[in-house]
């Protein structure tokens, strides 16, 4: 996505972090895009397993929530970064100008601010998850921290895609 960049940052470090994390939320949304295809592919197989074969299924349920909200959580930076997400702007396209700004960027600061937070606690969360050798607890009962892995991921690089945002201008 062709974003339209003062000439300042276009070139320099500034120019070089906007293009990185473009670059790694597009890749992130890729890897999301394989997630939802797998967990919408294991959920037909699981569909054909229980209906079909009238076998029973054990793992698919779990693999499907925890591939679907991966999707969800790495793809959220793309998002950000495209304008995607739901926004309620009646307000600032009415006050214009400087106010609409400083709306904008103290929206983003509020964005950035609890993604951090949810990056770090993510982060704490998967190495209790690794260290403790915690499980699901479900019949599968998979390592948990894998699944937690993508919320921590995702939160970082929201972070990360907003401070982009506010240093192209659009946050």
């Amino acid at each position: 996505m062709a974003h339209s960049q003062p000439l300042a940052q276009r070139f320099g470090v500034v120019g070089a972090y906007i293009g990185l994390m473009d670059r790694l939320s597009r890749l992130l949304a890729y890897v999301a895009g394989i997630l939802f295809i797998a967990g919408v592919s294991v959920i037909c197989q699981m569909v054909f397993v229980r209906y079909v074969l009238g076998m029973s299924t054990s793992w698919q349920t779990e693999f499907t929530v925890l591939a679907v909200t991966a999707a969800m959580l790495l793809g959220s930076p793309y998002v950000l970064m495209t304008g995607g997400h739901v926004a309620i702007t009646i307000l600032p396209d009415a006050l214009g100008g400087i106010a609409r700004r400083l709306m904008q960027l103290t929206a983003a600061l509020c964005g950035l601010a609890f993604c951090a937070a949810l990056a770090f606690a993510s982060w704490f969360y998967v190495w209790e998850a690794w260290e403790g050798g915690w499980t699901t607890g479900t019949v599968w009962n998979p390592p948990l921290w894998p699944g937690l892995v993508p919320m921590a991921v995702g939160a970082t690089q929201l972070s990360l895609q907003y401070v982009a945002e506010i240093l192209r201008g659009e946050g």
